[in-house]
């Protein structure tokens, strides 16, 4: 049980680093040019307005939720032996969560009023 909590802790704040790094840094320099595909992904389904929100805040929850998601599947994964079942079952988490969690994400926005 240990084992599993500091191999989440430790996936959670390493994948965190990795994209605050190379994904939320960059995207935080150019806002109008090219926008993290989770934002996309928001814009599009969710119909945000980027003026009626703070864009900065948006790219840091977006990097806890894909840490989280990430960090997740990595420790649920690890606990089956089958490499196959493995590839498996990562596979289909990983898509519901991502689809589950920014909907959540989301949700909470249109809630905000950060639609147009």
């Amino acid at each position: 049980m240990i084992e599993e909590l500091i191999l989440f802790i430790m996936t959670f704040m390493l994948v965190f680093i990795i994209y605050e790094l190379f994904i939320v840094r960059k995207a935080k320099k150019s806002k109008k040019k090219k926008k993290p595909i989770e934002v996309n992904y928001l814009i599009a389904k969710y119909n945000f307005d980027l003026d009626k929100l703070n864009y900065k805040k948006l790219l840091n929850i977006i990097s806890i939720v894909s840490a989280f998601d990430i960090s997740l599947v990595v420790t649920i994964v690890s606990l089956l032996k089958n490499f196959y079942l493995q590839l498996l079952i990562g596979f289909v988490l990983i898509m519901l969560l991502i689809i589950v969690s920014y909907d959540v994400v989301g949700r909470i926005y249109k809630k905000k009023g950060c639609c147009k």
